[in-house]
């Protein structure tokens, strides 16, 4: 027999993601390979991830969120902020929101397309000769590099994401260069196995290693590019803690549609 399920796609900063409003259950979060066929952009609708937006207690709703491969994934912040935008559209919530994700509770605002979202504090790092390893709900390898709109991002973020030092798990990987007006950013997502147009906590991450690097203490706002558009990221902090930490750019609904699931 049939059955179709309502989908929603959106983007933030070039971050796509399909979203499925799964209050009632009817999606099969366990199915692995039909997450996967979804993802898929030639053989289905196609995405950087799935999120389903489910009912939970004590908070507006509960952010479910898969990779591209079909697996729960760790945090995605521009997934995150599509979600509020997606709640905020379906009449969850109308400004600001409390819901909870993998990480744990999360804050955020939204005022028409842009959304500030509220991330994890985070209080260490660790160094991998020079590039920085930090967590921002997922784990992030931060490298300064120069001439960063020529490099190859795929083959050098595929090498560090699959070397032994990250093991099974492996990691994100972020390359960085400053510019006029802040940053250039472009990041290799494990679970997507290729370089995506954005990654929020990447963004985050790499954030936190300007901050880091720059030995000083106190309050940041840091313009971070990406290749589909323009991130903000603020925080306090202290020595290597990082408190009130937000993530802000926009959140875009792109299409809507039915599929067979079947």
């Amino acid at each position: 027999m049939s059955k179709e399920i309502q989908f929603y796609k959106y983007q933030g900063a070039g971050n796509d993601f399909i979203l499925i409003d799964n209050r009632k259950g009817s999606f099969d979060a366990n199915n692995q390979q039909l997450i996967q066929q979804i993802c898929d952009r030639r053989f289905g609708i196609g995405g950087d991830g799935l999120m389903l937006l489910q009912d939970t207690n004590n908070y507006d709703f509960q952010m479910l969120y898969f990779n591209a491969d079909g697996k729960e994934g760790t945090m995605c912040g521009n997934g995150g902020r599509c979600l509020v935008a997606f709640a905020r559209d379906l009449g969850i919530i109308s400004r600001d929101t409390v819901f909870l994700a993998v990480d744990g509770r999360h804050d955020a605002q939204i005022q028409q397309n842009i959304v500030n979202l509220g991330m994890i504090d985070v209080n260490e790092y660790s160094m991998d000769g020079e590039a920085f390893v930090l967590n921002t709900g997922s784990p992030h390898y931060v490298e300064f590099v120069e001439d960063l709109a020529h490099k190859n991002v795929f083959q050098d973020g595929y090498a560090i994401r699959n070397n032994s030092t990250y093991g099974e798990k492996g990691i994100n990987v972020n390359f960085i260069e400053p510019e006029e007006n802040g940053y250039f950013v472009r990041t290799f997502e494990r679970g997507v196995e290729d370089e995506t147009y954005a990654c929020g906590t990447g963004a985050v991450a790499s954030a936190m290693s300007v901050a880091l690097k720059s030995g000083k203490d106190g309050d940041f706002q840091i313009p971070i590019r990406v290749l589909g558009g323009q991130l903000s990221i603020s925080f306090h902090k202290v020595g290597h803690q990082f408190s009130k930490v937000y993530l802000s750019g926009p959140a875009i609904q792109v299409f809507q549609g039915k599929i067979d699931i079947s």
